[in-house]
Parts: C-alpha cells; structure tokens; sequence
C-alpha cells in the first residue's frame, strides 16, 4: 500500500535532484509528488510503495523525513476537468466534518489525499 513521506530538504538548487537521485538509486520509484518552498526550506509530498526502503535510502543519504501518512490514492473521476469539480469534491469532505491535510497528484491519473479521518474521507467522496 502506497504511502506519503513528507520530506524537509534546503531551499536550494539540486536539493530535490538529491530525492529523485537517492531514491532512484535505490529502485525506489517516485508515484506522486506535491513541492513547496517556504521560508528557507523545501517541504515535499512524495507518494511511495515500499516506504520502509524509501524512508532508509532517504535518511542514508542525510535527508531528513519528518513524517508519514496513510493515504486515499483514487482515479480521478471523469469530470476532473470540468470546473466546479474540485469544490464539490470538497464540500462533501468538509461537509462531512473531515480536515484535508494535503492533496496532490499522482502517476496514473490519480489523486492522493491526506486526511484527519481517512475513512470518513473515503466515504465522503464515495471512493
């Protein structure tokens, strides 16, 4: 089961290479992947399925991973480009009491969401 590693690196030129390098490196591949820079650092969603591999290729190499979370990994529906989309999808989820976390997109037409209360997420969304 495909995981998110939240990721803290310096805001600064390679820094992100030195991820896709390490885990590359280690067979590990990148399924999704969701960067900011903010104040001085770097702070990255990465989608993996052997995270137990990816968290040790990363911190072996001298990256700092500050986290990880369980995820809803889904297809995106079919009216994803159809304005509107994103906000109903939303409203149900917030509607439904649930704090999303983060949301980005992945390999496959998928999206992957992090959530204060998975299943009640899932079953808000109806995946």
């Amino acid at each position: 089961m495909a995981k998110d590693l939240l990721v803290t690196l310096e805001d600064r030129p390679g820094a992100l290479a030195s991820v896709g390098e390490t885990l590359g490196s280690a067979g590990i591949n990148i399924e999704g992947l969701a960067g900011f820079g903010d104040q001085g650092r770097g702070l990255v969603h990465l989608l993996v399925e052997d995270v137990a591999a990816a968290r040790a290729a990363l911190e072996g190499a001298g990256i700092k991973v500050d986290g990880e979370s369980d995820v809803i990994v889904l297809s995106m529906s079919e009216d994803a480009s159809t304005p509107g989309t994103m906000g109903r999808q939303a409203r149900r989820v917030a509607d439904a009491g649930v704090n999303l976390r983060f949301l980005y997109v992945a390999t496959g037409d998928r999206v992957v969401i992090g959530a204060d209360d998975l299943d009640a997420a899932r079953k808000a969304i109806g995946g």
